[in-house]
Order: structure tokens, then sequence, then C-alpha cells
């Protein structure tokens, strides 16, 4: 998918013609839906790689499109959730969608998770041995076949599932800051709080394991982490 689509369902005009305008200023084919029936028609009439899909919209909302989708497609779906609402979006990943983001969101964190979500989804119908299979950084390897990590000598280092999750989040948007909401998910501790430092304990882990630089997972005050190093897929 070189250029891969993608349906923006929201209700708010403003949002849907800045995230429309912002994705494809990104490299995106974007196709636009203020409800239920849009978006209906809009599948219909072409196939998408992803939709981003807002949880409250007029008519039927979000967690019940969702769920009616998912009875005929696999197609990912980013939801949009008020900020603070985790019981919904609990619900929203029940019924099938892939990832979530609150609002107000920046439109780069959509951006790093839609990225996300398409190469996860790519990954898992990629054969073995073709491009995809995993990502070489500074000597170090993922194998995301295996869900192995190995350091330059070819060792293989033992890491927890919430730490390899962790780890292919930062490969799969290097030198992008990503928060600490993003990364919680991704460590599949999506029912966290927001205060909770879960995740800070989590990224202490990964940096004594990985070693390298200092800044190589970069602390961004009052923002989140940013994987430094060059990353490359396999």
């Amino acid at each position: 998918m070189d250029c891969p689509s993608i349906l923006v369902v929201d209700d708010d005009g403003e949002i849907l013609v800045l995230v429309a305008k912002f994705l494809r200023g990104h490299g995106f084919r974007v196709h636009t839906a203020r409800n239920g029936v849009e978006m209906t028609e809009a599948l219909g009439r072409t196939p998408v790689d992803l939709v981003v899909l807002d949880l409250m919209l007029p008519g039927t909302n979000g967690l019940d499109l969702c769920r009616d989708l998912r009875r005929t497609s696999s197609v990912p779906v980013v939801m949009l959730t008020a900020k603070g609402d985790d019981i919904d979006r609990i619900i929203g990943l029940e019924v099938g969608a892939d990832d979530y983001l609150p609002k107000p969101f920046n439109p780069r964190e959509l951006l790093a998770r839609v990225n996300a979500v398409l190469r996860r989804s790519r990954g898992q119908a990629a054969p073995a041995g073709r491009a995809g299979r995993g990502f070489i950084f500074d000597g170090w390897r993922v194998d995301t076949l295996k869900r192995e990590l190995s350091n330059p000598s070819g060792v293989v280092v033992d890491l927890s599932t919430g730490e390899y999750d962790l780890l292919v989040a930062f490969l799969e948007a290097p030198q992008r800051v990503l928060s600490r909401d993003f990364l919680l998910d991704a460590a599949r501790n999506r029912i966290a709080e927001a205060f909770d430092r879960t995740i800070d304990v989590q990224v202490s882990r990964l940096r004594r394991k990985i070693g390298g630089p200092l800044d190589l997972i970069k602390t961004v005050r009052g923002a989140g982490y940013m994987f430094t190093s060059d990353v490359a897929r396999f």
C-alpha cells in the first residue's frame, strides 16, 4: 500500500477538515463522513485501509458502528473518544477497535497511531522473509514473527510482554514524541489511570536491557518519550 486510503468519520466539520488536510499532507488518500449513513455509503463506494471513527456521532454512535463493521470487515479502526472516558475506550477496544485516541489530540499523535496500526495490519498479513518481519537499530534486531530482541552479538535478550510491546511502539514511530497515554496503550496497560507511573517503570527497565546512549529513549518533559535512534525494517 504505497498510498493508503483512510476514511475519517466525525460530525465536527472543523475537525474533519483539519484531520483530512493533515493526513493528505502526509501522503494518504482521505475520504470523509459525518455520520453512520455517510460512513456506510463511503465504504460501499471504495475500499479503505483504515477508519478513524469518532465515538460520539449523531444517530448510531461509534461503538455500534465499529461493532457492525467488525461483522463484515477486518479493516483497522482508530477510535476517537472524549478525554477521560476510560470505560468507552475499553468498550471500544472490546468491540473491535484497534486503537483509540482521546480528544483533544495532537494531529502528529494521530498520525503516529495510524501508521502504527497500518504497520501492524500489514505485518500480520506479510509472509515470513518479506519486508515487515522486524526492525534493526544500532546493531540490535527485533524479529516480530518470533517476538525476539537480539543484541549486536546475536544473543537473545529476554523481554516481558509489556517491554516488547513498548519497544515495538517506539520502533514504529522513531524520532517522534509519544505520550505516556499512547505508550500505556501500546504496553497493554489500557485501563491504567493518567497518574499511574507504570510506563515510567517499564521505560526504565527497557533502557537497562538495551543499554546504548543515555538518550536512546529520551524523556521529553511534560510530553512523553522519544526513541532517538534511526530504525530500519527487514
